[in-house]
């Protein structure tokens, strides 16, 4: 989670697609849409559908952090044990 918080909270405001977060963390997708199910369910993450780019393919969920989402990534990046037990007790 605390790998999948520092991509997003990289560019923050952009929407971001599961493949691209999937080869910036390295994370499977057994493991990365999991999480990032959770995260949305906790407030962290928001989700919604986009419409596709080329003409054939059908619409995918993206991603990005809330404002909550952002407040814990600088928690945990500026080393906040706080942060660390708010994600053990998700």
């Amino acid at each position: 989670m605390i790998l999948l918080l520092q991509a997003l909270s990289e560019r923050r405001l952009e929407w971001r697609h599961g493949y691209e977060l999937m080869k910036e963390t390295g994370l499977l997708s057994g493991t990365l849409y999991p999480l990032l199910m959770r995260m949305t369910d906790l407030g962290v993450v928001e989700a919604e559908w986009r419409e596709p780019t080329h003409r054939g393919r059908p619409p995918r969920h993206a991603y990005r952090l809330t404002a909550a989402g952002f407040a814990l990534a600088c928690e945990i990046r500026d080393g906040s044990t706080a942060a660390y037990g708010r994600l053990s007790a998700a």
